[in-house]
């Protein structure tokens, strides 16, 4: 087995483009989530999260819920080869696990593992190589939110002549919809089927569910996992403390969500390069959010985008979504 991997980088991730989106998010207070995969450490500890907290490891039907929702998009499917890109693909379990279905089925099939993370996308690869031939798997990496070429780039990722399935799973929460929608409908075609993933909040009082699920996120393991960023960029740990809370929509919409601040308890300062930013006792970065949908909230959220829900499955707990789309 070779020793080398080729992992496409988009111009989105190059240096000069990730060092003006950190200082632009110092600047602005409010944290580019793209931050908090950036290193090996801080994928680990996000797997280590997603594995202890994700209802989709949590909850036993989760598995039978992706697996009906990869049935339902193979039935579709009339190609006997299928390209599968996995946007925001994180440690590539789901991906893999729609691969091998595919393959089950007789279909021969090709991997994009898509994330702003060379280590993750790394990871994912590597599951999907118990399936997938390492001559049919593209790594790529790509800032989704920046990148305004996507669509061609992954044109020319795979086959020509195969199917294209697009997964979006667990990313739509990180993301404002009037950023992130423009650009998943532009990448998926007439032709393409879209998987997109969402956790909910359960219940049918929104306020209840958001309650329900804050535990979740406001743990040990998530502070750990989002204080990385600050501690690799000089906070120590008793400058201040993280504090979660559940907010609106910002934009005024109908959605809520589960938002993480770093309130400073001392003066602080970090250095990028010749930039300096000070942080003085009081005030606060946003560090993450996480929109938690309902149901019925997707149809109306992808419909003005010209993508049409046609399956979609809950789980028991009401907690994990997945929503079989395409375009108008």
């Amino acid at each position: 087995m070779s020793s080398v991997v080729h992992v496409a980088v988009h111009r989105s991730q190059f240096p000069e483009s990730v060092r003006r989106d950190l200082i632009e998010s110092l600047r602005r207070r409010r944290v580019n989530h793209k931050f908090h995969y950036d290193s090996v450490r801080q994928t680990q500890k996000w797997l280590a999260l997603h594995e202890a907290c994700s209802p989709a490891r949590r909850e036993a039907d989760c598995e039978t819920l992706y697996d009906r929702s990869f049935d339902a998009a193979a039935r579709r499917l009339k190609a006997g080869r299928v390209h599968v890109i996995g946007l925001g693909c994180g440690g590539g379990w789901k991906d893999t696990r729609l691969l091998t279905r595919l393959k089950a089925g007789g279909r021969t099939v090709f991997y994009t593992p898509c994330d702003v993370s060379v280590a993750m996308t790394l990871v994912a690869r590597r599951a999907a190589l118990r399936v997938v031939p390492k001559g049919r798997c593209f790594p790529l990496v790509c800032d989704l939110a920046s990148a305004d070429d996507l669509p061609g780039t992954l044109e020319a990722q795979g086959p020509p002549d195969a199917a294209r399935l697009v997964t979006f799973f667990g990313m739509l929460p990180n993301f404002e919809v009037s950023v992130i929608l423009p650009k998943l409908a532009a990448i998926v075609r007439r032709e393409d089927l879209l998987l997109a993933g969402a956790n909910l909040a359960p219940g049918r009082n929104y306020d209840d569910g958001m309650k329900r699920i804050l535990p979740q996120y406001d743990n040990v393991l998530t502070r750990d996992w989002l204080m990385t960023f600050l501690l690799d960029l000089g906070v120590e740990r008793d400058d201040g403390e993280i504090r979660f809370c559940i907010e609106d929509d910002p934009s005024g919409g109908s959605l809520k969500r589960v938002a993480a601040d770093f309130r400073f308890s001392r003066a602080r300062r970090i250095q990028v390069d010749a930039e300096r930013f000070t942080f003085r006792r009081g005030e606060s970065i946003r560090l993450f959010f996480s929109y938690r949908h309902r149901p019925g909230q997707i149809r109306s959220l992808l419909d003005p985008h010209g993508l049409r829900v046609m399956e979609r499955w809950v789980s028991a707990s009401e907690e994990e979504g997945v929503f079989l789309c395409r375009r108008k």
